[in-house]
């Protein structure tokens, strides 16, 4: 028989030292002194003692996760993570999860909902990016898409894709012609996340008019700049050619372009 001679409490765990185990001394956390009734001089077999060890694993490893869990709502892959990380043995992980996820402490669908809920408050993202970012979390593409469906519909998207929008337009309306702003928001709520579809209607909602004093203004300011760039190395029609392009790149309009450089010397 093993016989417990000493039960020793250190900062986070109890030293309990053994006499007749094959180990002198085993390291548990509180739950398994109290589930085990653990004092000194009980004494246990073998399987008793792997029952132990055993459980202590799983307690372990369950009070590391509602610690890590504590600060704030975590999915099932990075509360797996978690415990991979602190070296929790690989049969007692999948056990923990199934505990927590019986008590609500885990719970991806509610997760999804309260991210997607943030992000539409915040109104910063769209479904695309809120998808890739829940799937980088370990939520399941169907799970995703199902909660999407429930808190995200066409109407709210455009709601949120205009106040992206509005704040662009804030920041950048005045450095920026009609056109180019349009291509700008159109590519901003690209990024964030907004289908083609979604973006234009945003678009479209906001009625954008040019200010065409403004315009001409940011036209030939960066008309003199690139013909500056252009005339060290080029001249005449090749010349024009390569400034009329670089400011279609810019997204000025064809016709705006033509009529301004008539002001240069080609």
């Amino acid at each position: 028989m093993i016989k417990i001679t000493e039960i020793k409490k250190l900062k986070r765990l109890y030293k309990i030292t053994l006499d007749g185990a094959d180990v002198d001394k085993i390291y548990v956390c509180e739950d398994s002194i109290v589930h085990f009734f653990l004092t000194r001089d009980k004494t246990m077999t073998e399987t008793e003692l792997l029952d132990v060890t055993t459980y202590d694993q799983f307690a372990q490893g369950k009070a590391l996760a509602i610690y890590y869990i504590s600060f704030k709502s975590r999915t099932k892959k990075e509360v797996r993570r978690y415990l991979i990380e602190h070296e929790i043995d690989a049969g007692q992980i999948e056990r923990v999860l199934s505990a927590l996820i019986d008590s609500g402490l885990i719970n991806d669908r509610a997760y999804a909902e309260n991210f997607i809920q943030g992000k539409i408050s915040m109104a910063s993202a769209g479904p695309f990016q809120i998808k890739q970012k829940l799937l980088e979390k370990g939520i399941s593409s169907d799970l995703i898409s199902e909660v999407l469906a429930e808190n995200y519909d066409d109407e709210t998207q455009i709601e949120v894709a205009i106040k992206l929008a509005k704040k662009l337009i804030r920041s950048k309306a005045n450095r920026l012609t009609l056109n180019q702003l349009k291509q700008k928001i159109a590519q901003n709520l690209t990024n964030k996340g907004f289908s083609y579809s979604i973006s234009s209607i945003a678009i479209d909602s906001l009625e954008l008019e040019a200010d065409e004093e403004n315009e001409l203004d940011l036209l030939y300011e960066e008309l003199d700049k690139a013909y500056q760039k252009y005339a060290r190395n080029y001249e005449g029609y090749d010349l024009k050619n390569r400034v009329t392009q670089a400011m279609a790149r810019k997204g000025f309009d064809f016709g705006a372009i033509s009529s301004a450089l008539r002001d240069y010397d080609f």
